[in-house]
């Protein structure tokens, strides 16, 4: 629970959660209320709900947070004081984070950030070393299913299982902030991929040491180009199709 990590005594100046913001969201809504801080009609505590946090929403927030909270009013404690930011997002571009490192590295008095992003891999590793992180992503046993079929697969089934997998966007839900974005769907699959590949490389590594022959002798190169596409994935404009199916053409399969 998000709750065991927030101490409400000696709160952080800067949280990044990991996770689903819906089941988040409440919960965390809920802390503050039990700390008398309203969460509801409170211009303290601003909620912001957006798909991807571009650099004009960086330099609002930016400007937003230097503002004094207001005095304590009727039915408002004196912890109140305290200001109160929530932010939902699929994505922070790149010159979103580099507006707001400073921000987040030297806090403001009274001033609180609550950061909800569904892959922390998609942020820049500067950004994220900001923040107390705290992750509640769920463990997808079905992807290590995808990516293990995702292995064996021929290059033209490979390319077909993408298609599915990143969807072209429905431009009238394109603003959908429950949905994942197929930047956040193919870095969660990358990542499944290496482990998946770490993990039969070391068999094979092992069968070489006890004096067997693994089945197939491959070169591990395509570990390099994972990070690569791992980089260019965080970038804004960027490819995922054109990305993911250099990954489909690169990755070995037979690793047994």
């Amino acid at each position: 629970m998000i709750s065991e990590y927030l101490n409400k005594d000696n709160l952080h100046h800067a949280y990044l959660i990991e996770g689903q913001s819906a089941e988040i969201i409440p919960e965390i809504k809920k802390f503050f209320e039990s700390l008398g801080i309203k969460t509801l009609g409170n211009p303290d505590f601003c909620h912001i709900i957006i798909d991807n946090f571009k650099i004009d929403e960086a330099f609002a927030l930016r400007a937003m947070s230097g503002d004094k909270s207001l005095p304590a009013q009727a039915g408002f404690s004196t912890i109140n004081a305290k200001k109160i930011f929530l932010i939902c997002a699929n994505n922070f571009s790149l010159d979103a984070q580099n507006v707001l490192l400073k921000m987040f590295e030297e806090p403001i008095e009274n001033t609180h950030f609550f950061l909800i992003v569904p892959e922390v891999n998609a942020l820049l590793k500067t950004f994220v070393s900001r923040f107390y992180f705290i992750s509640e992503k769920p463990v997808r046993q079905d992807l290590t299913e995808e990516v293990e079929e995702f292995i064996n697969m021929p290059l033209q089934k490979r390319i077909d299982f993408l298609k599915i997998l990143l969807p072209k966007k429905d431009e009238e839900n394109e603003e959908e902030i429950n949905a994942e974005s197929n930047n956040v769907k193919a870095l969660k699959f990358l990542n499944a991929l290496e482990i998946s590949l770490h993990g039969r490389l070391a068999k094979n590594m092992s069968k070489t040491v006890f004096g067997k022959t693994p089945k197939t002798v491959f070169d591990t190169g395509f570990f390099k180009h994972f990070f690569k596409v791992r980089e260019f994935l965080r970038m804004p404009g960027s490819s995922v199709k054109t990305l993911m199916e250099s990954v489909a053409l690169i990755t070995p399969n037979m690793l047994q």
